[in-house]
């Protein structure tokens, strides 16, 4: 750009000049002084080299070949290109090719004035420069509030000393067809602030910077109105130009004012279908106005910006799906059987891939037993998600049909067979039965899990590694191991022990020592609270041990005691129904639950007469005590009893009925052999109320 001298009289010596205060952001926040020679370049210009300075500003490398007065160029420095916006050698200093006097505009072909080429040129090149920045800093950003500060920051002060951007609300995504009035919304401004000149002084604030600050925050395009017109029209316009007199006041609000004449930019920003947006760049009263190319660096801005956030928008629509998708495969919440007690945790890999393969699960069971799961899909895509779900949906109709652990491995290789040939998966699956304080486990290439014992000792479990489901073909093992009351296990998946810079078994043996450190704060007596447990585990993380998503699920043993337990097998023969109500009644003497006498023999003996009628093994029937009383009665039939409305004139079909609504929950779980029916009643030590 051009660079119009200025006497030296009345400066201060470099050296003794204060320097320019600096904006956190790297622009400097003061605006370039007006230069009294009209016809100013628009842009800030490249600092000058003087006669005497031993440096110069990069640009300057392109725009001046010649050193001082009186000093001959570098013979070894290499000469520009004649021509071109940058400018011409010692020889050719206006750029112009030799035996071309005054050269020919660049864009009309005519004969270009004498004098009038190098400034243009340069101012051309200064451009260039700043676009092609300016559009840099744009595209870094990803989401929609960095790509909307890019442009805020890339052309404030540097091309304009205030800008307006104004979004459509709601953003349309994608090929979305926006429905109702078109409202904008002002999404951010920027501005240089008022401060001290290097005189001592002030530098004069934006006139209308009040205003603009307290500017409406919507405006409601009117159709068929002049700022309807304008957006439609795409192009850039000055605040002088007849369509943008009306549509500014209609944007800003009645009774803001703006720079007059060329001073103010109302740039339209256009995304791939539809205008979603305007910017408002303006100019101080002293620094020079907007010329007619800054129309076309404006346009470029507003381009590149609208392209920007329409991309944002759609990022952050998948972003959202991904999160939805991860919620929805993943508990919401976990289930607090009897027994045991849980806590779960999840983290992606990274925030650009919120969706994994990995997963974790915890399955009540017919008999107060429940079905501990935690698998690891190869990847961490929404594919692998999707697969992820597909498997996770298998293993919970498996466990529901009660099947040993190891079969459930069997059909969930099976299934992902099925599902593709290279869909590989690991998964553990464990039983815990919290009245024989046993877990049997079947594993199918994952990581073996850890018991943290009462006594605060981690121990890693010795399981038969397995082969990975979607191998096929292969056998998988399970193991049945004690699990003391107190202790806890703790299944993970591999993103928590293996990284790029620990092998797995490094970061188990990291784990187990972490395990064994953090009970040890809370004494061999009283095992570490289940939410802290994990956080702490998460803690040994290190910054480069995030390479995949981890799943975390861990179980805490209470059991059930062999007191608390009383459990009869019974003929189906015609006195079974009297004999389990007697049964029954003596066992609530002895718990000392006397006041669920009459509701527990009368759910009793319906539910054992139902059973009676059908089977033809042993019925058996189980009580336990707990923080409800629970009753089980299994029998070898495997149709599942429905709740239906009796009729008058029937004879029987209620007894489910009363069952619905004397227990505080019921229900039936058909089993390998048969099925089990169950209900459960609050008991005198229970805070909670009966149902209905």
């Amino acid at each position: 750009m051009t660079e119009h001298s200025i006497p030296d009289e009345g400066r201060q010596p470099r050296a003794a000049r204060p320097a320019a205060p600096a904006d956190p952001r790297g622009a400097l926040v003061r605006a370039p002084k007006a230069r009294d020679t009209p016809g100013a370049a628009a842009l800030p210009a490249q600092p000058q080299a003087r006669t005497g300075d031993s440096t110069a500003s990069p640009s300057d490398e392109h725009s001046q070949s010649s050193g001082p007065s009186g000093q001959q160029p570098d013979p070894h420095r290499p000469r520009p290109d004649q021509g071109g916006g940058q400018g011409g050698g010692h020889d050719n200093p206006d750029g112009v090719p030799p035996g071309a006097p005054g050269g020919e505009e660049r864009r009309t072909g005519q004969p270009r004035p004498p004098g009038s080429g190098p400034a243009a040129m340069r101012r051309d090149g200064d451009r260039l420069r700043f676009v092609g920045a300016a559009t840099r800093r744009i595209a870094r950003g990803i989401d929609l509030d960095e790509i909307v500060m890019g442009l805020c920051r890339a052309t404030v002060p540097t091309f304009s000393d205030a800008i307006l951007v104004y979004l459509r609300d709601p953003l349309p995504v994608g090929e979305e067809r926006p429905s109702g009035a078109l409202i904008l919304r002002l999404r951010r401004t920027d501005r240089i602030p008022e401060e001290p000149d290097t005189e001592g002084g002030t530098m004069p604030a934006l006139q209308v910077q009040t205003d603009l600050v307290t500017t409406a925050e919507l405006c409601e395009v009117r159709p068929g109105g002049a700022l309807a017109e304008v957006l439609r029209g795409v192009r850039p316009v000055f605040a002088d130009a007849p369509a943008a007199r009306a549509a500014l006041p209609e944007l800003l609000g009645e009774g803001r004012t703006v720079p007059s004449g060329q001073r103010t930019i109302l740039a339209p920003l256009r995304g791939r279908r539809r205008v979603i947006g305007a910017a408002v760049f303006l100019r101080r009263p002293d620094r020079p106005a907007f010329e007619g190319d800054d129309l076309l660096v404006a346009a470029q801005l507003a381009t590149h910006s609208a392209l920007g956030i329409d991309k944002a928008v759609l990022y952050g629509r998948e972003a959202y799906i991904a999160d939805e998708l991860q919620r929805t495969m993943l508990p919401e919440t976990l289930p607090r059987p009897t027994g045991v007690r849980l806590a779960s945790r999840y983290l992606p890999a990274a925030e650009t891939a919120r969706v994994g393969g990995d997963w974790y699960d915890a399955i009540p069971l017919p008999g107060s037993r429940v079905a501990l799961v935690v698998g690891d899909v190869m990847g961490h895509s929404m594919t692998s998600a999707a697969i992820m779900g597909q498997l996770r949906t298998t293993a919970q109709t498996l466990a529901g049909l009660d099947l040993p652990p190891q079969e459930v491995l069997h059909h969930l290789d099976e299934q992902a067979q099925r599902l593709g040939s290279d869909r590989m998966a690991t998964c553990l699956y464990a039983v815990y039965d919290p009245v024989a304080h046993r877990i049997t486990i079947a594993n199918a290439g994952h990581p073996p899990p850890v018991l943290l014992h009462l006594g605060g000792r981690a121990e890693v479990l010795r399981v038969p590694p397995g082969a990975p489901i979607g191998v096929g073909g292969v056998d998988f093992e399970a193991v049945e191991l004690d699990a003391p009351a107190g202790a806890t296990l703790l299944l993970y998946t591999d993103g928590l022990v293996e990284s790029r810079l620990r092998d797995v078994w490094t970061g188990i043996e990291q784990l187990r020592e972490r395990l064994a450190a953090t009970a040890q704060l809370t004494g061999p007596d009283h095992p570490p609270p289940l939410e802290a447990l994990c956080d702490d585990v998460l803690d040994m993380l290190g910054p480069g041990d995030r390479d995949d998503d981890i799943a975390l699920l861990a179980a805490r043993f209470d059991g059930i005691a062999p007191s608390d337990v009383a459990y009869w097998f019974l003929e189906p023969e015609d006195a079974t129904p009297a004999r389990a109500r007697r049964l029954a009644r003596s066992a609530l003497e002895r718990w000392g639950l006397e006041e669920l006498t009459d509701s527990l023999e009368l759910l009793v003996s319906e539910v054992v007469t139902n059973a009676v009628r059908y089977a033809s093994r042993p019925v058996t029937l189980r009580l336990l005590r707990t923080d409800v009383l629970r009753c089980e009665v299994g029998d070898d039939v495997p149709q599942l009893p429905r709740l239906r409305q009796a009729r008058a004139t029937d004879e029987g079909g209620r007894g489910l009925y009363l069952v619905n609504r004397l227990a505080r929950r019921w229900g039936a779980t058909r089993l390998s052999t048969g099925k089990v029916v169950w209900f459960e009643l609050n008991h005198g030590s229970n805070p909670e109320s009966s149902s209905n």
